[in-house]
């Protein structure tokens, strides 16, 4: 091992993060392929019901595991109250959704790779041992931008704003993200995301061209993916976009699956991504996805550990319950957020929606219901589809997305399941010339492209 993968799992294992805490989530399965090996080695007792059965208790081996667990985390429980989250009796996690900063003085934010103590060699040509990411100076940057120009602007998220440019130096358009030193990622996060994306390669993963860290300025390079965001396919659809075909979606979920399973399964060490999210899946030509935004991350549970504890961290709606009450995170809280992306591509709804009524407000708890009822699931399929979808491959999809996003972290299949399921419904295409339309809630604007207004009637 190496002493830039020392360093790497020495900042994952001890980061600590911002809180942002979360709500609740459900539970239901079906067997499509590729998942009936995870359900065959849990337990074999339960009584299958007549849509998503494994609606079962943990063993009591589990339970005694958990208690163990929970009382070895009483000062993480603590911590979490005294920061304003209460559990009920009905799992329910609330929180006026504040955001915490982790302080961190001007001298601490002053990073360069000796500081940083990562011993990354830089050659001649400003290439780095660090996955061959370049350093590049802020005037390089400021040039690529013009400044960072508004009509450079992109996008703003936690880290900060990122703009489009162009670097003469590589001949290469680039996404260029600045951090804003008031937001909620800080110095860490830029480390931990430079060295996750140095280490990590992956046709799932967005490519990291190089860094800038000089004294008050912190921008990553990443290579530029043309077609945004999947939030802004899902979500945000602007006038005369085209809206995401079924056999699109499919793939989507398949491509993403496939990164998170590098993360956890491939990676040495594995790491849990932490940060799952539409707005961090980005779309490439041919809505090739690749995930993003990796200063959350954190290494794994390694040998005979089942979980690490932390603060907790996320985005409200995809943070799994499990974690966001006892500060444990394990595998299986990616999963959970990944079972939410997969029900927001197929229902097209946002993982919380406050414009919509109480009940619907949380993606998770308005599908727990409709899970129980096959005669149903055709109200859950995003009306903008019109009615193109294959009833069989809606079944196996709400299947897999309802295991993922179990209550129970030992009713989640791993990521490597998942990926065999999502790889077969991607192969199965879907023509909406062959197949029959499927019945669809009409609106005034179920299109196969927004109206000029991109007025978005989903109900």
């Amino acid at each position: 091992m190496g002493p830039l993968q020392e360093n790497y799992e020495d900042l994952l294992r001890t980061s600590s993060h911002p809180e942002i805490i979360v709500y609740q989530s459900d539970y239901a399965t079906s067997v499509p392929p590729g998942l009936m090996g995870h359900v065959k080695r849990e337990e074999r007792k339960t009584q299958v019901m007549d849509c998503f059965g494994c609606t079962r208790k943990p063993s009591k081996r589990t339970e005694n595991s958990s208690s163990n667990n929970n009382s070895k985390n009483n000062k993480i429980e603590d911590q979490t109250e005294k920061d304003g989250l209460k559990v009920n009796s009905n799992v329910h996690v609330k929180s006026n959704l504040d955001v915490k900063k982790e302080v961190v003085s001007d001298d601490h934010l002053s990073l360069d790779v000796k500081d940083l103590n990562l011993k990354v060699k830089v050659s001649k040509d400003g290439k780095t041992s660090a996955g061959q990411a370049q350093t590049f100076t802020f005037g390089e940057l400021s040039a690529a931008t013009g400044n960072f120009r508004s009509d450079c602007f992109l996008g703003e998220g936690g880290f900060g704003k990122v703009y489009k440019g162009y670097l003469e130096k590589i001949n290469q358009v680039v996404a260029i993200k600045q951090l804003d030193h008031n937001g909620v990622q800080g110095h860490r996060e830029f480390v931990v995301e430079v060295l996750t994306l140095s280490l990590a390669h992956h046709p799932n993963l967005v490519k990291l061209i190089g860094f800038c860290a000089e004294v008050d300025q912190k921008l990553l390079v990443y290579e530029y993916m043309p077609l945004g965001s999947l939030e802004n396919h899902l979500h945000d659809i602007g006038p005369g976009r085209k809206v995401l075909d079924w056999n699109t979606r499919m793939k989507i979920a398949a491509g993403a699956a496939k990164g998170l399973e590098y993360l956890h399964d491939k990676m040495k060490p594995p790491v849990i991504y932490r940060d799952l999210k539409c707005s961090n899946i980005l779309l490439g030509e041919g809505y090739h996805p690749k995930l993003s935004d990796f200063g959350l991350a954190k290494v794994g549970p390694i040998g005979d550990k089942t979980h690490v504890s932390t603060r907790v961290m996320g985005t409200y709606g995809y943070c799994a319950p499990d974690y966001a009450m006892t500060g444990q995170l394990t595998f299986k809280s990616d999963i959970y957020s990944f079972g939410v992306v997969l029900l927001e591509l197929i229902t097209g709804r946002k993982a919380i929606d406050s414009t919509k009524s109480p009940k619907e407000q949380n993606l998770v708890a308005w599908a727990r219901p409709l899970f129980r009822d096959r005669k149903k699931f055709s109200q859950m399929v995003d009306p903008l589809l019109q009615g193109h979808y294959p009833v069989r491959g809606l079944y196996q999809a709400l299947a897999i997305a309802a295991m993922c996003v179990q209550e129970q972290t030992n009713m989640r299949p791993v990521i490597s399941d998942v990926v065999i399921a999502l790889n077969y419904l991607a192969s199965q295409n879907y023509d909406p010339q062959i197949h029959p339309v499927q019945n669809y809630r009409r609106t005034p604007s179920s299109s196969p492209e927004m109206s000029k207004n991109g007025d978005d009637d989903r109900t």
